[in-house]
């Protein structure tokens, strides 16, 4: 809010009211009744003067503009313009100052209390009822539960994002492609060593695996069923494809891998315990059958297929990168979308949809309050965060200079971001009788000009803790397409005015539990 407009418009009701006469029919009526408004303006001839054309003033309906009355007073004219005004609640309002321009310059009428009566209703015809008892209400337990239950939230789900993190962070282990049948064998029996299954004594993993390695060579490079056949028919089958295919296969080649396959049948099903030496020796057999095998095959290099394997590789390689990435942003999104959800439960919705900027009024509320003095003559108020002050010194008008000794304000917030706070003390040279609700009257213009729309305004008198006695304004507004709501309470004391004003977003609770603490905290102290 501009605290520099706010004090200008202020003073300027105070400085030029006496251009003006405003004044109206009646000061009490029944809902929907009218009251009409009468304003009078006297100014010579080369004044332009404009009446607002306002559909409302304030809470105000209006529902007729009447034309302007010129009345000529010797060399200036007197223009007599009236409105018909309507309110359909009950209560005691105040019709705030209008502004009319004079030469362009804004000029304001005075704000007039009236009263507003209910219909009359005959309670002999109506059925009545007794009144109903009180229900002791439970005592809530707070909203510490809330933030207990967001910490444990957020740490359940940073572990299991780290650990999910951790687990798609490790290297992506890539089965090693082969190129050929003994570069797979090869490779697997210098795997096998490195396993150190001797060294755990599990002798018969170790001829499980040895001969396996020894029967896939044998299937993938002789293309003859090694992994499914007995040791004999293995043999067998090795010898009968040598003759066919002319594989120039010593006898004591075959002969040698068919012992190592029997020793391995008897280490299987416990029948032989072989001795380091002859375990070694069989490893060697098992080396020197396949580069034997090897040696005797054509060398015939597919190089469709080895380049298609390479094709499948990278295909593969890149679908695990893809997942890899997607379980990333899975995560990360989840951890956004849990943070924001607590923030949603810590400072409430209002605060995100502010762009994370501006008050937070659901933490506002559970803070640890201030009590500080504001201004001089001191308004002593218990508030969430500490307002700042604003040097408006530079913005009284001249004309208002000879009345104003010193004016301060403070404030926290801002209309535009739903929730406001503003303190402000005025100090006159002379002590003055000040009418609050004139004063009312131009807070509520000020908003107008601040390009606040529909604003209603309800009064009722106020008295602090001490029975210091006061006047309360309160209402709603809307402000850039948001409806708000405002109260508003005004002292003279000491010869000055204080204001205080809350404004926070309609359906904001803490909001309204902040004002309502607020307005019940304040002090004042007594005039002389």
């Amino acid at each position: 809010m501009n605290g520099k407009l706010y004090i200008l418009l202020l003073l300027s009701s105070f400085c030029f009211a006496q251009k003006i006469e405003t004044s109206i029919d009646k000061k009490q009526n029944k809902v929907g009744a009218q009251f009409t408004l009468t304003v009078k303006v006297k100014s010579n001839t080369k004044n332009n003067i404009i009446f607002p054309k306002n559909k409302n003033f304030g809470s105000f309906e209006v529902i007729e503009s009447y034309p302007i009355d010129t009345v000529k007073e010797q060399s200036k004219f007197e223009l007599i313009k009236k409105y018909g005004l309507v309110q359909f609640d009950s209560g005691k309002f105040v019709i705030p100052k209008i502004p009319i321009l004079i030469n362009n310059k804004p000029h304001f009428s005075d704000s007039i209390k009236v009263e507003v009566f209910n219909v009359k209703v005959d309670t002999l015809k109506q059925k009545m009822y007794d009144i109903k008892p009180i229900i002791e209400a439970e005592k809530p337990i707070g909203d510490w539960w809330k933030y207990l239950l967001g910490v444990l939230i957020l740490v359940g789900l940073g572990f299991v994002g780290y650990k999910l993190y951790k687990k798609y962070q490790k290297t992506i282990e890539i089965e090693p492609v082969y190129s050929t049948p003994i570069e797979k064998a090869t490779s697997l029996l210098q795997i096998l060593e490195k396993k150190e299954l001797l060294v755990k004594g599990e002798i018969k993993a170790y001829y499980s695996e040895l001969t396996d390695i020894a029967r896939e060579y044998i299937e993938e490079a002789i293309e003859i069923p090694a992994k499914e056949s007995t040791t004999s028919e293995l043999i067998l089958s090795l010898r009968q494809a040598a003759q066919k295919r002319k594989l120039k296969l010593s006898r004591e080649t075959v002969e040698s891998l068919e012992k190592v396959l029997k020793q391995a049948d008897l280490v299987k099903f416990a029948q032989s315990k072989p001795l380091d030496f002859e375990i070694e020796e069989d490893r060697k057999k098992i080396e020197s059958t396949i580069i034997n095998i090897h040696k005797s095959i054509p060398v015939i290099v597919d190089q469709t297929s080895v380049k298609w394997q390479k094709e499948q590789e990278e295909i593969r390689i890149k679908k695990e990168r893809k997942k890899k990435i997607t379980a990333i942003v899975g995560i990360i999104s989840f951890l956004v979308l849990s943070i924001f959800i607590f923030i949603g439960i810590t400072k409430g919705i209002d605060f995100i949809k502010n762009g994370f900027t501006g008050p937070s009024t659901k933490e506002l509320v559970h803070t640890d309050w201030i009590k500080s003095e504001y201004g001089n003559p001191g308004i002593i108020i218990e508030t969430p965060e500490v307002l700042t002050r604003n040097d408006v010194s530079k913005a009284i008008p001249n004309v208002a200079v000879g009345i104003v000794k010193s004016t301060q304000m403070f404030d926290y917030g801002s209309l535009t971001q739903g929730f406001y706070m503003a303190i402000s003390s005025t100090e006159f040279k002379q002590k003055n009788n000040i009418d609050l609700g004139q004063a009312l009257g131009g807070m509520i213009q000020t908003l107008q000009n601040q390009d606040c729309e529909n604003v209603v305004v309800k009064q009722e008198d106020f008295k602090t803790k001490e029975g210091l006695q006061g006047l309360k304004g309160y209402g709603s507004l809307t402000k850039n397409g948001e409806k708000m709501i405002y109260q508003i309470l005004l002292f003279s004391q000491e010869g000055g005015l204080q204001q205080i004003m809350v404004a926070f977003k309609e359906g904001d609770e803490n909001g309204e539990k902040i004002a309502n603490r607020m307005l019940q905290s304040v002090e004042l102290k007594k005039a002389p």
